[in-house]
């Protein structure tokens, strides 16, 4: 028996390529292609920042763009503190974005660190589970989750958790 010789009923190729494979009938006009102008991948990234030091921060605050003003305030001061400024970092709403987007989120920006704030690894898209405040290593950058900055502003033992890490990542 030649494989290339079998042959498929429609049916049963429609059930082995549910979502790969359409079939276009000749005898009716192809539709033009969607407008995909509504997917932020295809519009292109939304962040603030310039990432000229290659630092990536994700946030998660659905309705903002990037972050409230209160929390961005925190957040230059902890920059101001590793020495960098909001030009030496990207800033992403991961809100904007899903899970599957990790890969596409790393070759974009090519990160040497990234911050996850209120974000566990396993929601970012990583492979792995790690603990807040550890940092840890993976595709060329060092990684730390951490909670969000709401909840870090006002405690003092998480601020001290997140300063350790952050002294680790840009030797400090």
């Amino acid at each position: 028996m030649n494989l290339n010789t079998i042959q498929f009923d429609a049916t049963d190729i429609a059930l082995l390529f549910k979502s790969s494979l359409v079939e276009i009938n000749t005898e009716m006009p192809v539709l033009p292609q969607t407008d995909i102008s509504s997917d932020p991948i295809a519009i292109g990234w939304k962040y603030l920042g310039e990432n000229k030091k290659k630092s990536l921060i994700v946030v998660r605050y659905p309705g903002e763009v990037h972050l409230p003003d209160k929390q961005l305030s925190f957040l230059t001061k902890l920059l101001a503190a590793c020495n960098l400024t909001i030009a030496d970092v990207a800033i992403v709403n991961f809100q904007r974005y899903k899970s599957s987007d990790f890969d596409r989120i790393l070759d974009h920006f090519k990160p040497k660190a990234v911050l996850l704030f209120d974000i566990t690894p396993g929601e970012f898209g990583m492979p792995m589970i790690f603990p807040q405040f550890q940092v840890q290593r993976y595709k060329d950058a060092l990684f730390v989750s951490s909670p969000s900055l709401e909840v870090i502003e006002p405690d003092k033992a998480l601020k001290s958790n997140l300063w350790v890490c952050l002294k680790r990542i840009f030797n400090l």
